[in-house]
């Protein structure tokens, strides 16, 4: 009975040995992926910004300007990619609406960006555009991979319809997270204008008939939980300019905005309690799982060998008594 209670311990040992590497090295990599029909906003701010007056093409000094970001799956537009990339894709369609302190439109630039469910690498397709500009994206954009390194990453920046690396500047805590800091600079770029402007009758072709160019700098930073990849928080220093030609009546430039863009309070707290809900499904396929399998199989055989043990051991040696003679 011994024995064969063994033999099973050592199976069991076998198993959930061989189990631990496979789900971490194996299970994990092609189960860890984005939901192809996720859907998520986020409000940001920029206080006591500078804004320009198309009326009198002037900067004025706002209260508050208000960025809504969202992102909706495609999952129609997935699937469909699907068919020819053979691997699982996300698309993602975007929109950035931006309003002033009188809750009129500022901007709005649409956005559809395609990338590989587990790795967040870009896939490019038909589709993938910014504002209606066709776009071959190289890096990530909006969520770092899972289980991010500590180096710097490529990142794109939709405003300069360009990549450039975010550079990894260090370990930070950021309200009972350990995260990483990332942090990227723009340097003044020439940049479209936006497809829908804010003034009725003035449209990007019409601002280039008159010489006038748009200028965009920012500085962009990221707080990115590294086991999910997902920015608990982010900011931009963010400035653009108009430069140049008779739109700004022989004026060098004029700013059209400026300002520090920060996430909305209620968003950062949603946003950090719906990260540490998924980190521990993360570190239940990467740590909790894997190590308890391996250490349950260092148990049982351990047990095993224990029992195997027990059933070698030699009995004790019996000595018979003498029967007793009578006379």
């Amino acid at each position: 009975m011994r024995r064969k209670t063994s033999l099973v311990l050592l199976a069991l040992a076998v198993f959930f040995a061989a189990l631990s590497p496979l789900l971490r090295w194996y299970a994990f990599p092609r189960l860890a992926k984005i939901p192809a029909n996720q859907y998520q906003d986020m409000v940001l701010e920029a206080k006591d910004a500078t804004l320009i007056d198309y009326g009198s093409m002037t900067a004025k000094k706002v209260s508050k300007v208000t960025i809504v970001q969202t992102l909706k799956g495609n999952v129609e537009a997935s699937e469909k990619i699907e068919k020819t990339a053979g691997k699982d894709v996300v698309v993602w369609d975007g929109l950035s609406y931006v309003v002033g302190p009188d809750g009129k439109m500022v901007s709005k630039i649409p956005e559809r960006y395609i990338f590989d469910a587990h790795t967040q690498d870009p896939v490019h397709a038909t589709g993938e555009m910014v504002d209606g500009d066709p776009v071959k994206r190289a890096g990530i954009e909006f969520k770092w991979p899972f289980l991010t390194e500590k180096r710097d990453y490529v990142y794109f920046d939709a405003q300069a319809r360009t990549s450039a690396p975010i550079h990894y500047e260090g370990t930070r805590n950021f309200r009972g997270l350990d995260v990483y800091y990332f942090e990227q600079t723009i340097p003044w770029t020439k940049v479209p204008f936006p497809k829908t402007m804010p003034v009725q009758g003035i449209t990007p072709q019409s601002i280039a008939r008159t010489g006038t160019t748009r200028w965009y700098t920012t500085i962009r930073k990221f707080w990115v939980e590294p086991l999910t990849g997902a920015p608990v928080y982010g900011e931009e220093l963010h400035k653009e300019e108009l430069r140049g030609g008779t739109l700004l009546g022989g004026r060098d430039k004029v700013t059209v905005f400026a300002g520090d863009v920060k996430m909305r309070e209620d968003y950062i707290r949603n946003t950090v309690d719906l990260v540490k809900s998924n980190r521990t499904l993360v570190l239940l396929m990467t740590s909790y799982l894997p190590w308890g399998f391996l250490i349950l199989g260092v148990l049982l055989l351990a047990s095993s060998l224990w029992l195997e043990a027990r059933g070698r051991r030699p009995a004790p040696a019996t000595v018979d008594e003498p029967e007793p003679v009578s006379a």
